[in-house]
């Protein structure tokens, strides 16, 4: 799975999701552009999901518009202590995402 981190995932992430396809959008030379356009790109470059923790996404974006899952982790920092919490949920899920729709994922040890 080809997988695009948003500039506010950090890339330390990347270790993390082994055995998948992971590019930063620092790494895409893609940095500052809106959502809208950043998903455009990411579809005309074969990605198959786009993971975020910026949660204003759901109210900005129109998933169905763009054939790309879009994954949310709902983390109030991008700290990679908090966003490595959500990843045994995230790998569990990964197959499941369908493009054209957006999740928002907690971490394992939300209560």
């Amino acid at each position: 799975m080809k997988i695009l981190l948003d500039e506010c995932i950090t890339i330390k992430l990347k270790s993390l999701l082994g055995g998948q396809e992971v590019f930063s959008v620092g790494q895409m030379n893609w940095k500052g552009m809106k959502n809208g356009l950043l998903l455009m790109k990411a579809v005309r470059e074969n990605f198959d999901l786009f993971l975020t923790n910026d949660k204003n996404i759901i109210h900005q974006q129109n998933p169905s518009q763009y054939y790309i899952s879009i994954v949310v982790l709902n983390s109030g920092n991008s700290n990679i202590e908090s966003l490595q919490k959500f990843i045994p949920s995230f790998l569990g899920r990964i197959n499941t995402f369908e493009k054209g729709r957006i999740y928002v994922l907690e971490s394992e040890t939300s209560a």
